[in-house]
């Protein structure tokens, strides 16, 4: 079997031999640059990783990975549209470098392009693997509405939240998982397994990620420390304090969200102290394991060799355990 860095080099190297068209190089070239801006590639990798496990071909799955990776990143150029983002990996978003209507159009390309590799699968698995693709699709495209009339409701519920992240975040894990198998021959339930494993791993990291932004290392996290906090984003842990806090507590919770003269890192340090006080960290964590501990009860009841599993143990593992 292959292990995490190699088929994280196959997808790379897939990128790089990419060939788009010159013309109209307004509308290629955007997809080119994002496409070629890096990331981990776990995404894909986890589609090459299921069609392994299966001991499927992993040559047949690649156009398919590839699929997976371009549409995750057209999600990124709509995404950044949206929140206005300046940068994506440390270099300019696409709709700041060229136009939002160039970003756009880019994206709405790189969607077809996503449509064009996926249906290069054999045809006897065509039918099924459109079909978890197009769920997939239509899942994070609902995340992301969801997600964003989080911003202005008044009340959001931990069902709410957990509901939200598992279409924005999580299916996208467990579409790819779940493609994966269908491309290594694997029986359906087996494949449904393996989606409820990357589903449930999705939710963990999201949590974890929730968790890393309050108390996470900055050198280590990659990015700024209490940035929900200042955004007031409505993650796990703010959705838990504002439901646990007393009346004291939650009105001292409220005068900081509400308060947009307060400077960002003073304004980190009382909504952590409070986050504090009600051990919400700590609660964060064991919902975090739950999901954690339920993925892997679904990887553990697929009835493959065991050896053949750790690779995708060791994912789970270093996914949940990480520091960055």
């Amino acid at each position: 079997m292959h292990n995490i860095p190699q088929l994280q080099k196959i997808i790379e190297n897939a990128v790089k031999e990419t060939q788009y068209p010159n013309h109209p190089k307004e509308l290629y070239q955007p997809i080119a640059y994002l496409m070629g801006l890096g990331g981990k590639r776990l995404r894909p990798a986890l589609l090459l990783m299921a069609t392994d496990l299966f001991a499927g071909d992993i040559k047949k799955a690649i156009s398919p990975a590839m699929a997976i990776e371009t549409f995750h990143n057209f999600t990124l150029m709509h995404d950044d549209i949206m929140d206005k983002a300046p940068l994506r990996r440390g270099q300019p978003t696409v709709h700041a470098k060229w136009s939002e209507s160039v970003a756009i159009l880019a994206g709405d390309v790189m969607f077809v392009e996503a449509f064009k590799l996926m249906i290069q699968v054999d045809a006897h698995i065509l039918p099924k693997v459109l079909s978890v693709f197009n769920d997939t699709a239509v899942g994070v495209c609902e995340g992301q509405q969801i997600d964003m009339n989080f911003e202005t409701a008044s009340k959001v519920t931990i069902a709410d939240y957990l509901e939200m992240i598992r279409l924005k975040t999580a299916v996208l894990l467990g579409g790819a998982l779940k493609i994966g198998a269908l491309i290594g021959n694997a029986n359906i339930a087996d494949a449904d397994k393996l989606y409820d494993f990357g589903l449930n791993l999705g939710i963990a990291f999201q949590l974890q990620d929730d968790i890393l932004d309050v108390y996470g290392d900055p050198e280590k996290f990659g990015k700024q420390v209490g940035g929900d906090i200042i955004s007031n984003k409505k993650t796990f842990l703010l959705i838990k304090a504002l439901e646990l806090a007393d009346a004291q507590t939650l009105s001292e919770l409220n005068s900081y969200l509400e308060n947009h003269t307060i400077s960002p890192s003073e304004k980190v340090i009382a909504v952590t102290a409070i986050f504090n006080k009600l051990n919400i960290k700590t609660i964060a964590e064991a919902q975090m394991m739950k999901y954690a501990e339920t993925s892997l009860k679904a990887l553990n009841d697929i009835k493959v060799k065991e050896d053949r599993k750790l690779i995708l143990k060791d994912f789970a593992e270093r996914l949940i355990e990480r520091e960055n």
